[in-house]
């Protein structure tokens, strides 16, 4: 039977301590795929990814999993990634893509292939007068300071001509600036998910009421959705520009523009939760996949 490591980190892990409120998804993704890799001959080993190179001994393939801590220490976590990829371990998503995919200015690279993306500021550094700056480049009443390599809204600010921040104010990572865009509340942000390229399943995210934020950590809620053609094909699109193979997995998450399209907010390659709840397939879909890759010569 071979073995397929599932990389958590410390926050994630049952047991391992004080867990982040959203850790019940890791449950949920790790209840998903136990049984459906069993059914393919796989064993799923949960690895801290930070544990000692010797608990991957016998991996055949690596998942990225929920190691949500990696933006906090992207360097080390690349690091471990050119390991595993060294000592002959498949990495899904591999190095390369991570590497691309860490830092949000691969968006600039989507762009540049003909994506729709946000209006957006890159900024090494942003103050009180940057944020304002933005307001009035952006022709609005809000903008969205976001990390250049962050997941989660995780240290995400929401800047209003109404409620600007002190003057001595620093974001303090360099940041990519967005306006506010309302189909956040209305709609809520459409997310696909893919395996190996095919569209497994897609879902609906609405943050709570009085606040921007989708992610559960922050009371958003989900409810499976029906894609339209044209929404299936706008995502699609987003994987197929991809400036390498298909991925094993990847989540697009994109927002309606007033116009009516849809724009790519992320592409999600690294350790996206994949809402398996959504999608009752995604076990049986992700085990296939990974097995016809670990038996590829």
């Amino acid at each position: 039977m071979k073995t397929v490591g599932f990389l958590a980190c410390e926050t994630t892990l049952p047991g391992a301590g004080r867990r982040r409120g959203d850790a019940f998804e890791h449950d949920m993704m790790v209840g998903a795929l136990e049984p459906a890799f069993r059914a393919q001959g796989l064993e799923l080993r949960i690895i801290d990814w930070e544990a000692e190179l010797a608990a991957f001994d016998g991996i055949a393939l690596a998942l990225l999993g929920t190691a949500w801590n990696y933006q906090d220490k992207p360097d080390a976590f690349l690091a471990r990634l050119d390991e595993l990829a060294a000592k002959g371990v498949s990495v899904c998503n591999p190095p390369e893509v991570v590497r691309w995919n860490a830092t949000k200015t691969y968006l600039r690279d989507l762009a540049n292939v003909g994506a729709r993306t946000i209006p957006t500021l890159w900024r090494e550094t942003v103050t009180a007068k940057g944020a304002l700056e933005a307001l009035d480049t952006f022709e609005t009443d809000r903008v969205v300071v976001k990390r250049q390599i962050g997941a989660g809204a995780l240290g995400q600010e929401l800047v209003s001509r109404g409620s600007l921040p002190p003057p001595d104010w620093e974001f303090g990572h360099p940041a990519m600036l967005q306006p506010y865009l309302p189909a956040i509340a209305e709609e809520g942000e459409l997310s696909f998910i893919f395996v190996d390229g095919d569209l497994s399943h897609a879902l609906r995210k609405l943050p709570a009421d009085g606040d921007y934020r989708i992610q559960s950590l922050y009371g958003g809620r989900e409810q499976a959705h029906r894609p339209s053609t044209a929404e299936a094909d706008a995502a699609r699109a987003i994987v197929s520009s991809l400036p390498f193979q298909t991925p094993l997995y990847a989540r697009i998450d994109m927002l309606r523009a007033a116009d009516g399209a849809l724009q790519v907010m992320e592409a999600e390659l690294i350790e996206p939760y994949l809402y398996p709840e959504q999608g009752p397939e995604l076990g049986e879909r992700l085990a296939k996949a990974v097995k016809k890759r670990i038996e590829q010569p």
